[in-house]
């Protein structure tokens, strides 16, 4: 038997939506469908819910579950499974209103605008013109991006959110179209975007609206003189200045540094640790030495040009692919304590020509911890998943694993550890009040385990957090990298 909590919503007896429990008989590979069905049968409950074809093809099933959006027909029921409406205007337990979605696209006017008959340029249109059309054209309409998209969710600005920004760039790169969609885009806030990788997590059909829509926009955006904000500029004339995205605050630490150990693995250490956190990567030199692993720390290296890959300002990027492809060479394994300088490395290296055996240094270090030398450690903490981390590197476990081997840690994990807290993605810098909002409401679930620390391996993060947590009056709360924690272990 497995407990199922449905919302449940009648606008004729309740004021607002309350979750009911059903306890049911789990068959293999039951879906939520099935789940409700088998509910509505067991305890004649009258659950209201859409499907129709039972193949992902359709997308009326849209519900969220645990939060996320999903598809009915195709997510598999679990023990403890909220099922929730989309976040439109509750008709009946999970059927919703989706007119508000659907009229903002109509007054977009989304259809093809063109001078010319497209039966005269049908014919010339090449497999290769239309590729980059094809990765965002497959859309059933589920409005689960929508659904579970940070930005859309918090609402503090305009923003038409993953569905609407896929919507316009599916005719901004249908080469029969000639109308300028970038306005459309800008005012539809395509700046709002954090670059968390939500909505292709929840997408049915896999599709990658930051990556193949969003982040190409943005590059059009600056190319042609629309883009990008103020803000954004500075990333690149630090860049170009002196190889980092941010200024230097402090001593570097590759500047204090012992570079050459002669080991075959070497730290990347990403412009916030280098210029920012310099205590970090002494943290991680003095945890490796105590489980027997030297690390070089090559000077030279640069930025990942993650801030300006997520920004649009791609022209400078090759040069320091160039310049990090030379200085790390030699080395068997690169490691990385900044999630975003290692799902850079890793997802966008490559198609620059550089692929180096990158590893974050959760999953580096998982197997390798000496726990014999582990102190005790007095404290409660929860984790959060950094987006570039947790999504863009499929990494979840190894930090989870990592906590739990520490003596006296007690662990507790928060509601939606994987929610995005707005440090991405030029949100910081760009929008500081949609960062601001998102950090308070991650703020919030970590309050609310009741825990001392919240753990992370991303220095954005790490800020962006904590400056949540101080809004929201919880100073007392700290924002902790992992490497942090593991100090405290080898005191």
């Amino acid at each position: 038997m497995i407990k199922v909590y449905v919302s449940r919503f009648n606008s004729e007896t309740d004021k607002e939506p309350h979750l009911e429990c059903y306890e049911i008989e789990k068959t293999k590979h039951m879906k939520v469908l099935d789940a409700l069905q088998a509910i509505n049968e067991k305890y004649d409950a009258d659950i209201s819910f859409r499907s129709s074809c039972r193949a992902g093809q359709c997308g009326s099933c849209g519900i969220l579950f645990k939060g996320n959006g999903a598809l009915a027909c195709q997510k598999e029921i679990k023990d403890g499974a909220i099922i929730e409406p989309l976040r439109f205007p509750v008709i009946k337990d999970l059927i919703v209103d989706k007119s508000s979605i659907e009229a903002k696209v109509q007054d977009l006017q989304l259809s093809l605008q063109c001078d010319h008959k497209c039966s005269e340029i049908d014919s010339s249109i090449k497999k290769d013109d239309t590729a980059d059309t094809k990765k965002v054209r497959s859309c059933i309409e589920c409005y689960s991006c929508y659904s579970t998209c940070p930005v859309v969710n918090i609402a503090t600005e305009e923003f038409g959110g993953p569905y609407l920004m896929r919507y316009i760039n599916k005719f901004d790169t249908d080469p029969r179209d000639n109308f300028d969609r970038l306005k459309e885009a800008l005012d539809g806030g395509l700046y709002n975007c954090t670059s968390c990788g939500k909505c292709l997590s929840v997408c049915p059909k896999n599709i990658n609206t930051f990556g193949d829509a969003i982040e190409k926009m943005r590059a059009l955006a600056v190319a042609n003189g629309s883009g990008p904000l103020p803000e954004h500029v500075a990333f690149k004339e630090n860049v170009l200045n002196n190889g980092r995205s941010v200024k230097k605050s402090k001593t570097s630490f590759i500047e204090e540094a012992t570079n050459n150990t002669g080991s075959k693995v070497a730290f990347f250490t990403g412009c916030m640790v280098d210029y920012r956190f310099p205590e970090l990567g002494h943290k991680l030199v003095r945890i490796l030495k105590e489980n027997g692993i030297d690390i070089d720390v090559p000077e030279g290296q640069v930025c990942c040009g993650s801030p300006l890959l997520r920004t649009g300002q791609t022209d400078a990027v090759q040069k320091l692919v160039d310049t990090n492809k030379e200085v790390f060479k030699d080395y068997d394994t690169v490691v990385t304590v900044c999630s975003g300088c290692g799902s850079t490395l890793k997802n966008n290296h490559p198609d620059y020509g550089s692929k180096l055996n990158v590893m974050d240094i959760s999953e580096f270090l998982v197997d390798k911890l000496d726990e014999s030398k582990l102190k005790e450690v007095n404290m409660t903490v929860t984790y959060h998943d950094p987006c570039h981390l947790g999504r863009g590197q499929g990494i979840k476990d190894a930090p989870r694993d990592i906590i739990e081997k520490i003596p006296g840690v007690e662990f507790k994990e928060m509601l939606y550890p994987c929610q995005c807290c707005g440090a991405g993605g030029g949100i910081k810098s760009g929008k500081p009040e949609i960062a601001m909002e998102l950090s308070k409401s991650k703020a919030e679930m970590i309050v609310d385990t009741g825990s001392d620390s919240v753990v992370s391996i991303c220095p954005f993060c790490k800020r962006n957090i904590q400056d949540g947590l101080n809004a929201i009056g919880r100073e007392d709360i700290k924002c902790i990298h992992i490497l942090e924690l593991l100090d405290k272990a080898y005191e």
